[in-house]
């Protein structure tokens, strides 16, 4: 097999999301989630921004580290969540 060769930095694997170890360093996200969230279910991410969407609700906001990034999609999943796409913006 041939060597791993990692992406060019600023760049994230094909999957979109950071690799491990890769920094984030305080970079402002976007997650995509199926349905309407009501305000009272959002409260449960006071770091982000609720935008609704047709079919659909943003989260906006910036994730200060890798940590971070993954505890947000671990507390997507656990309060039954799915997230569609997340993207990070540019500055």
């Amino acid at each position: 097999m041939g060597d791993v060769v990692p992406p060019p930095d600023g760049e994230h694997a094909e999957d979109g999301f950071p690799d491990a170890g890769e920094a984030v360093g305080r970079m402002r996200y976007e997650f995509r989630v199926t349905g309407h969230v009501s305000a009272v279910l959002a409260e449960g991410f006071p770091e982000l921004d609720r935008v609704l969407a047709p079919r659909q609700t943003l989260f906006i906001g910036e994730v200060t580290d890798e940590a971070h990034l993954y505890g947000l999609l671990n507390r997507f999943r656990d309060l039954g969540l799915r997230v569609e796409e997340m993207r990070r913006l540019a500055d």
